[in-house]
């Protein structure tokens, strides 16, 4: 079908309604062609996903560009082929296929039908297919992996992305997220795959198949007895004056929070009601993101005050974070950052660890992650306990993949936390789970309301102890790849050619890590210990104050973001002090490293 004055779009247009089989999304196709609608079939068919350590990520909507029935085809052959080439054993051991309850219902879309589509791809080359029967929480994809030693997994879901997306991630056979090369290599396989095969279209397979086969009652049941391994207070737990709030905005977190709280002998927690069952619509919230923080958690403050409840537990729609927010004395709320949060648990968990553990050298072979843009709150505690501490590159993939190479050594790994609130609680998932984490934190919860201390009191106890380790965050939106090019750049040459920033503002830097091109000033080589990535930006700045800053682009999400931390040795007798230091360091670093793009391009977050 011919677009006006665009050969090249002409043939990508034609090459996809050869190749779809969607009527929903063809008749979409030949309307936009018929309109002259040229501006919006170059955002559909003017370049391809590119597949990443993050899987896909994009809106449901068709072309090459975004996930759609046709692209979820392309990249289950591509990953049929690569798995094929990765492991002899494949057509014994298996994938299994987990999906949450997202669906676009204008062009026929759904995580349901996406994991229907990606199980034919497979079973069509006689690969056995676990397909969960049901709605999951991410962390059971990884769970299952690794439970039935399975070559890999794929989760469709968008997280906490806005309705229209989707996406697409896979577990390795290590029940990680795939790290490189595993992504370039997926990549290279499914532009080599693209044109689909005979039966991958006939989902129809899936319903007759002897290669498929339903997870869902055994890894739940088998899930929540694991679980149980980390419940250490349950006569406290099943007396506990105190009342949970749980939200799962509208995603598939309520039935799994409510199991996980019967584990651990607690009554259930409080839903909100007009949150509880899975809305792909997400009809209470703008943005179904728990850690925007207050402006999502609204009808839980509401529910929290009518209940006469003081803690407040928060899923993201595919319940694999976290949120925490807890009623003070004076009446308002406080809602735990990603960095209090992972204090709050890294502390705690390793506490029931040790009351098991009383041997003093049994701690030497216990470990604790952070991701390189969190706290190292971890990193102080563990050099006074003498534990174990790792820092890793972003994203739970790398301390996932991290956490299995230390297990399969003989250590354990106790807990790992990105600021993003994503929480490991246990070395049965080697992913963040919000599942687990929310009834830690609730026993965590439970257990200092019989010291009659609250979870604030408590974080403020563990800075005293450790150091104050004070964090600010935000982000800027841009939609330009240009401008941020031009931004990054300018960083690299500050101070002349190749020459990285000395200053900013007041604040003298001390160091400079750049794990884009591999420079670390602070090093005897100049290079980067942790592994670097030139798809993506990333540079660090440790000033002279002892203050951290990063900068980085996110890897799903169109936004330039930053993080600050100051940390104080342990005593600090100060820390409004320290917040005022730290807010003037990170309005410098507006000023002087975010200066607005001539094009205004970029906003900051809200």
């Amino acid at each position: 079908m011919a677009v006006s004055g665009d050969p090249r779009l002409s043939q990508a247009v034609s090459q996809w309604l050869q190749w779809d089989k969607n009527a929903k999304t063809i008749a979409e196709v030949q309307q936009l062609v018929a309109d002259g609608k040229v501006k919006l079939l170059r955002e559909y068919f003017g370049s391809r996903m590119v597949f990443g350590t993050a899987g896909l990520r994009s809106m449901m909507a068709p072309g090459f560009s975004h996930i759609n029935d046709l692209t979820i085809i392309q990249t289950t052959q591509g990953l049929c082929r690569y798995l094929e080439k990765s492991f002899p054993d494949l057509q014994t051991r298996g994938v299994v296929i987990g999906f949450d309850a997202r669906a676009h219902p204008s062009s026929g879309s759904s995580s349901e039908r996406f994991a229907r589509l990606s199980a034919t791809v497979l079973i069509s080359q006689k690969i056995p297919v676990h397909l969960f029967s049901q709605i999951t929480p991410t962390p059971f994809v990884p769970y299952t992996v690794s439970q039935l030693n399975l070559c890999a997994g794929i989760m469709v879901t968008a997280s906490h992305n806005p309705k229209q997306d989707n996406g697409y991630k896979v577990y390795w056979s290590n029940g990680a997220q795939i790290i490189p090369p595993h992504d370039q290599e997926i990549s290279k396989a499914i532009v080599e795959n693209l044109e689909p095969w005979s039966q991958s279209w006939d989902d129809k397979l899936v319903d007759s198949s002897t290669l498929i086969k339903d997870p869902y009652q055994s890894m739940n049941e088998k899930y929540f007895q694991d679980l149980q391994k980390h419940c250490f207070h349950r006569n406290k737990n099943k007396e506990t004056k105190l009342k949970f709030i749980h939200t799962s905005l509208h995603g598939v977190g309520h039935e799994f929070v409510q199991s996980a709280f019967k584990a651990f002998d607690f009554a259930p927690p409080i839903a909100v009601p007009k949150q509880k069952d899975p809305d792909p619509e997400f009809t209470t919230v703008k943005f179904p993101n728990p850690e925007e923080g207050k402006d999502v958690l609204k009808l839980s403050f509401c529910l929290a005050e009518k209940e006469g409840a003081t803690v407040i537990l928060a899923n993201d729609p595919d319940a694999d974070r976290l949120a925490v927010a807890e009623k003070q004395q004076r009446g308002e709320w406080k809602v735990f950052s990603g960095n209090e949060l992972g204090a709050l648990l890294g502390w705690w968990i390793f506490n029931c660890w040790k009351s098991l553990h009383p041997e003093k050298d049994d701690v030497k072979n216990v470990y604790m992650m952070a991701s390189t843009v969190s706290s190292k709150i971890l990193r102080a505690i563990a050099l006074k306990e003498g534990f174990h501490f790792e820092e890793t590159l972003t994203g739970f993939k790398w301390m996932g993949s991290r956490a299995k190479e230390l297990v399969d050594q003989g250590k354990t790994v106790l807990f790992a936390f990105e600021e993003a609130i994503g929480y490991m609680c246990s070395e049965s998932v080697l992913d963040k789970d919000g599942v687990s984490a929310a009834a830690i934190a609730a026993e965590l919860a439970s257990y200092l309301a019989t010291k009659d201390l609250t979870l604030t009191q408590q974080l403020k106890a563990i800075y005293e102890e450790y150091g104050y380790h004070l964090t600010k965050a935000s982000y800027f939106i841009c939609h330009d790849p240009e401008t941020i090019q031009r931004l990054f750049k300018k960083l690299r040459n500050y101070d002349g050619e190749n020459q990285y920033p000395k200053h900013c503002g007041k604040f003298e830097i001390s160091d400079v890590r750049d794990l884009t091109t591999g420079y670390d000033s602070s090093q005897p080589d100049k290079k980067a210990i942790l592994p670097t990535s030139k798809s993506s930006h990333m540079i660090t700045f440790t000033f002279a104050n002892g203050c951290v800053a990063t900068i980085r682009t996110s890897g799903t999400e169109p936004k330039i973001k930053y993080y600050a931390e100051l940390c104080a040795p342990p005593g600090n007798s100060d820390p409004e002090r320290l917040k005022e230091d730290l807010n003037d360091l990170v309005n410098a670093l507006v000023k002087y490293f975010f200066q607005p793009d001539e094009n205004g391009l970029i906003s900051q977050s809200p």
